[in-house]
């Protein structure tokens, strides 16, 4: 086991959930920016392949076990897109929750399929060249939504339509959202991996 690991991310606020959630194996969270670690570079077309990339980058950087996570939306009628291009979908200069959305919005105004999902993947690897990284995902179903609606949430969530609660992701209670989204479900699972261990 270990009592240090690694965020591959420089995301404060992903930082603070996973030291709450860690906290609890007494295991401490450190942010990459400790260890000089440069910016890793995500060239790959899928959620698994990046994140393995940003926690190999990250744990030689700083010797230590080190957790990533790539995340993004699907949507069926765009064969999958944005997926890992989510964060720079309209472009990365400069990034924009807004442009994405509208964007998204545009692709998907004249298709009939509006479903749409969030994927979270999260790899710890115990050292740079660990042949055996505990992967772990999750999936979050919703539909499009055209109209932004709710102020909770960042990125896709005023979008992200959710019709067993009758409201997008932005609207729900952010207790709520962290015990279903696409994060939450992947984070229980990593947890129950390392615990068993």
């Amino acid at each position: 086991m270990f009592d240090k690991i690694v965020l591959a991310s420089g995301n404060a606020g992903k930082l603070k959930e996973f030291s709450r959630l860690f906290a609890d194996l007494n295991i401490e969270v450190l942010p990459q920016s400790q260890f000089d670690t440069p910016e890793c570079p995500e060239p790959y077309h899928t959620f698994v392949e990046n994140a393995l990339a940003k926690a190999r980058h990250a744990a030689k950087h700083s010797g230590l076990p080190a957790l990533a996570d790539d995340s993004g939306i699907c949507t069926a009628a765009l064969n999958g897109a944005p997926g890992v291009l989510s964060a720079r979908y309209a472009g990365a200069n400069p990034k924009s929750d807004a442009a994405n959305n509208k964007r998204l919005s545009d692709d998907l105004a004249d298709q009939a399929d509006k479903s749409c999902h969030y994927v979270c993947v999260l790899v710890l690897v115990r050292h740079e060249n660990d042949p055996q990284p505990i992967i772990a995902e999750g999936i979050w179903r919703g539909q499009w939504q055209a109209e932004a609606a709710g102020t909770h949430g960042f990125g896709y969530d005023p979008h992200f339509y959710l019709p067993e609660h009758n409201c997008t992701a932005a609207e729900l209670d952010p207790e709520i959202k962290n015990a279903e989204s696409h994060r939450g479900q992947a984070l229980r699972e990593l947890l129950k991996k390392i615990e068993a261990l």
